[in-house]
């Protein structure tokens, strides 16, 4: 059994790890709220974007998406991985990681680069496929404008026929203890397609309908990685929120295992002392 002092040290050292995971799950916390708030509000935007594009692409004939719904030979695939800059939230950034390298399986036998979006990502995807561009500081300043720029780099790099097909993978916030990874298809766009029976009648398109799907495709995939991002960054949060948590609760029960040993330790390092002195009174005595 260790000693009194050596287990002194310990209760010490997990009651101060256990305040810094109290304090950045607070942290966490109070940073969630905020990036909550604005996927939360962007949400209804987005899927009221995409369903003006539908209603008016399922008016059109032929190919109405241009060279954004281009399908070409899958021979070079380019797979933007959004993870985080900091770690300590549990297996947030594992599991995609771990997604961009079975796509990287998938496309076996086809050139796949890595277009990462924060740290954790491009440190380790890096030592096993090729990272074209890492955009890390995004998150210093995550703006639409910002994400737009990168939305159009991508772009071009599909348009120019760089890459043929281009993919996202994030964590989908749901709540604070789940975070749902997803693979999306960026680009090429697949064929819109609308259920819904649109009539034209009431309305007077100026520019043409044509026009206006191309107008509205970019900044439909503008907006689609930028909900991507926010629902990484909330679920960041989330994810490092919920394992400060639990580092917490088991700081909290090492800490009352310790103390318990502690005071056995203690009570028989005392028991033996007693001892020690009747044994000694008795000898003295006899």
């Amino acid at each position: 059994m260790a000693n009194l002092k050596e287990i002194r040290n310990r209760i010490t050292s997990v009651s101060s790890t256990m305040q810094i995971t109290s304090a950045m799950k607070m942290v966490s916390a109070a940073k969630l709220k905020k990036a909550q708030d604005a996927i939360t509000a962007m949400r209804p935007y987005a899927e009221k974007l995409t369903e003006l594009l539908q209603n008016l692409s399922a008016t059109l004939e032929g190919d109405a998406g241009g060279e954004f719904t281009t399908q070409r030979e899958i021979k070079k695939v380019l797979v933007v991985a959004i993870t985080s800059n900091r770690g300590l939230c549990g297996a947030f950034n594992t599991n995609v990681i771990k997604e961009a390298k079975s796509r990287a399986v998938y496309y076996a036998g086809n050139q796949v680069d890595i277009f990462a979006i924060g740290k954790k990502g491009n440190d380790v995807l890096s030592k096993t496929l090729p990272v074209v561009e890492n955009q890390s500081a995004i998150f210093d300043t995550l703006t639409f404008d910002n994400v737009a720029k990168i939305s159009d780099m991508l772009t071009e790099k599909f348009v120019s026929g760089e890459y043929d097909k281009i993919e996202l993978i994030y964590n989908q916030f749901k709540n604070a203890a789940t975070q749902i990874v997803q693979t999306e298809q960026f680009l090429p766009l697949a064929p819109i397609k609308s259920d819904l029976t649109v009539s034209t009648g009431d309305y007077i398109f100026e520019p043409s309908k044509e026009e206006i799907v191309l107008t509205l495709i970019p900044k439909s995939l503008k907006t689609q990685l930028y909900k991507g991002i926010r629902d990484s960054f909330a679920s960041e949060h989330g994810a490092r929120m919920t394992a400060m948590h639990k580092a917490t609760d088991n700081a909290t029960e090492l800490r009352n295992q310790l103390k318990l040993t502690y005071n056995k330790a203690r009570q028989a390092s005392i028991t033996n002392e007693i001892l020690e002195i009747v044994g000694g009174a008795e000898a003295l005595n006899g």
